[in-house]
């Protein structure tokens, strides 16, 4: 069973619909698929797929010792896709202890399927990068703003931590880097991961052996959501390199997707945008981005991970950036044609666009002023 985690630096970036789709996706082409929205304490995937309310769900199953893991897991109107709610209405839910971890994750790695998908919430609390960690093959969905692109690579930042301390044994001289390192928090904001892997390697060569030997089978991708025009791709490019040059680690990109008016359209109507719309120019993204998916089963990990497979991966979004920009651009202007879009409705769906660019402007030049002032402060990022 192929396990992919998908998860967000930061929240209203698509993730659950692109879990949603993607789960949608493959089951349609063929694959058995369990979903399961480990959102918790915010749970709301059962709206975006169009299920009614669930009766029980992961909450329940933690905290109820008669309910049993398979009465959780529903059957869909989706041939080939099982779906795991997380009931949100559980107050405590997004806490959940070590041990019911342990016990949630070994119910879900025992399942019979050939995806399991989970959607995870968004930042980067423990269990939410412990759900992420149970998979080397992770995404991570992001947006072209400058505080989602920041989010996405602090979000991986603290992956590799949390990488290297479960690498790292209790009382070894590695563990005692990374525990003086998290309790001067200036020293951890400043840290290079590769500097921090020197001197563990000069000083505990065993536990940095250990480590290597985990990262040999991490390679999280990146799925880059809600472009506007193609040169928002090149957003993507910043974090990996940021990725390689201050944690050591390259990404692979698995693709992008534009942002689409139908996608509000589907969800109020509870129907996902695969379904309601499959020509759209959103869900034939999220198609591609499946049949990639699909298409590394059974490949040799070694070849996935090397740099020219990267570039190559890096180089196909950007022709995809500008292919479905033409795509989107030619599917307005048949509907302007056609006369199932207005002119009115074009400046509307504008104006509402600017109104965005501007929220996101004021948002952006916030960040600048908390960047400025903690650099001023004497503080680096």
């Amino acid at each position: 069973m192929h396990i992919i985690p998908i998860a967000s630096g930061k929240g209203g970036v698509g993730k659950s619909m692109v879990a949603a789709n993607l789960a949608i996706a493959l089951a349609q082409a063929g694959k058995q698929v369990v979903l399961a929205d480990l959102d918790l304490g915010a749970s709301n995937l059962y709206l975006i797929i169009g299920l009614p309310t669930p009766r029980c769900g992961v909450g329940t199953f933690l905290s109820s010792s008669s309910t049993n893991f398979e009465d959780i897991i529903y059957q869909t109107d989706y041939p080939n896709l099982r779906f795991i709610p997380g009931d949100a209405e559980l107050p405590g839910l997004a806490n959940i202890t070590a041990r019911q971890k342990t016990q949630l994750s070994k119910k879900l790695c025992a399942l019979e399927a050939d995806y399991l998908i989970l959607d995870l919430g968004a930042g980067t609390g423990a269990n939410i990068l412990d759900f992420f960690l149970l998979s080397g093959r992770g995404i991570v969905v992001t947006a072209p703003t400058l505080t989602a692109t920041l989010n996405a690579y602090l979000f991986l930042k603290n992956i590799m931590f949390r990488l290297m301390w479960d690498s790292f044994k209790a009382k070894t001289k590695a563990r005692s880097i990374l525990e003086a390192l998290r309790r001067d928090g200036s020293s951890l904001q400043r840290a290079y991961i590769p500097d921090i892997l020197k001197r563990i390697e000069a000083e505990d060569p065993e536990s940095h052996a250990l480590f290597q030997a985990r990262l040999k089978v991490f390679s999280p991708r990146l799925v880059l959501n809600m472009l506007e025009d193609p040169k928002d791709a090149d957003k993507a490019q910043k974090i990996r390199r940021s990725c390689r040059e201050y944690l050591g680690l390259d990404l692979e990109h698995l693709g992008i997707i534009y942002r689409d008016a139908m996608q509000d359209v589907a969800l109020g109507s509870r129907i996902p945008i695969i379904r309601y719309k499959p020509q759209s120019v959103i869900s034939q993204a999220v198609y591609r981005i499946a049949d990639k998916i699909v298409s590394t089963e059974g490949s040799d990990d070694q070849k996935l991970f090397d740099d020219e497979y990267f570039d190559d991966s890096f180089s196909a979004a950007g022709t995809e950036a500008e292919t479905d920009f033409d795509s989107k651009i030619g599917y307005v202007e048949e509907l302007l044609s056609s006369g199932a879009l207005t002119q009115g409705d074009l400046i509307e769906t504008i104006r509402m666009q600017q109104f965005e660019l501007t929220q996101i402007r004021k948002e952006n030049n916030l960040l600048k002023h908390k960047l400025t002032h903690a650099i001023a402060q004497g503080f680096t990022i």
